[in-house]
Order: C-alpha cells, then structure tokens, then sequence
C-alpha cells in the first residue's frame, strides 16, 4: 500500500493513520481488561467467562496487528530515513514486545476455550503488567521511529 507511493508525505503519512487506528485497538483493549478486573473478583464465573472471551479475542486482534501492520511499517519507515540508532532503540524495544507476545498468547490460550477461572485474578494482574511494558515498548518504537521523522514526512 505505501511503497508504491513517491513522497515522503504519500509514502509515510499513512502510516500515522495505521497507528491511530491501532492505538483505538489499545484503548478498548485496555477497556476490555479494565471491565474483566472490576467484575472478576466479585461476579461467577458464568458472568466472567465471556468478557474473558472478549479480552482474548481483542488482545489477539491488536497483537496481530501490531506485529503485521504496525511494527513492519514502523521499520520501514527508520530504515527509509536511514535512522540506524532509531532501528537499534526499537529493536530493543521489539525483544520487550516479543517476550509479551509470548504471555499474552499463553494467557489466550489458557482462557479462550475454558469455563475454570479459578486463577482469572492472579492471572489478569500478571497480564497487566505485560500489557503495561508491552505498551511502554510500543511507545518508544513510535516514539523513536515514527514522531522522530515527522517533520521530513510534512516537507
């Protein structure tokens, strides 16, 4: 979609679309946990299983995206502004993010076909603090490969 555009602005400026699309994904993420937290501790299992369902498939959904959409148009971008210390932060970043996917898809795959929520709480303040490094390394991806080069995008 983007490489076949000329300009830096053609070529780059859809990539800010992707990513506010992206950190929407985030919000109601974050949402989705925050809901399943409030109730978790009090409600049954019947009333929490399918707000855990709802976590899971969002988390998965904006993984996903991260890793296929986001991420690859993040590098590309460094590396069509010859951003070498850039790449070298992010790929720093990348490895946190990396390691999160990994207990995140765990997490899915403990809770998306199941009814025994017997550790749901242990187990969503530990997926917070996942998702809490996971977004920090996001941000600084963002931050370093993208917003760094927003001035030459504009010109």
């Amino acid at each position: 979609m983007l490489e076949d555009c000329k300009t830096a602005q053609e070529r780059w400026g859809g990539v800010s679309e992707i990513i506010d699309r992206w950190l929407i994904e985030r919000k109601e993420l974050l949402i989705q946990y925050c809901k399943l937290s409030d109730v978790a501790e009090q409600a049954d299992d019947a009333y929490c299983a399918p707000l855990v369902q709802r976590l899971c498939q969002i988390m998965v959904d904006y993984i996903s995206a991260g890793h296929f959409e986001v991420y690859d148009q993040l590098v590309k971008e460094g590396q069509e502004f010859g951003d070498k210390e850039g790449l070298r932060s992010a790929s720093n970043s990348f490895k946190i993010v990396d390691m999160s996917t990994e207990k995140i898809l765990d997490f899915n795959d403990k809770y998306q076909e199941t009814d025994d929520l017997d550790n749901i709480l242990t187990d969503l303040s530990h997926l917070g603090e996942v998702l809490a490094a996971r977004i920090e390394a996001e941000d600084s991806m963002i931050e370093v490969l993208h917003v760094a080069h927003k001035d030459k995008v504009e010109s």
